[in-house]
């Protein structure tokens, strides 16, 4: 892994460290599951279901989207992810929180687009 990417990653809240603990030290491994993490169809999948408010859906979505980005170090992602799980988790239509759901959605939305970039 590029020492350029590892210190941006850091700088902008990833847990480097601990990540390439749980790859057991291999960056190249790292750096691979970072590179497919950009083609990852859960948070399309998941911006697309809020629009149409199938909660249900972005459910299953923000909740595999949040052990994706926490596995790989990317608290940033994982935080919001984790919220919106939450906030979706057995809720009917009637009983989402609308507000907190478009907060979340804005903080994923920012540190998606940013880890993204950074990965290239």
């Amino acid at each position: 892994m590029d020492e350029l990417l590892k210190q941006k990653l850091i700088e902008n809240g990833a847990d480097v460290e601990g990540t390439l603990h749980r790859f057991m030290g291999n960056e190249a491994l790292f750096l691979k599951f970072l590179l497919k993490f950009k083609d990852d169809m859960n948070y399309r999948g998941l911006l697309e279901s809020l629009d149409q408010e199938n909660y249900g859906e972005a459910f299953k979505y923000a909740h595999t989207l949040k052990g994706v980005s926490a596995n790989l170090g990317l608290d940033p992602i994982s935080r919001p992810a984790s919220a919106l799980t939450e906030l979706l988790r057995g809720k009917e239509e009637s009983e989402v929180d609308r507000e907190q759901v478009t907060t979340q959605r804005a903080a994923l939305e920012e540190a998606y687009t940013l880890f993204v970039e950074l990965i290239g």
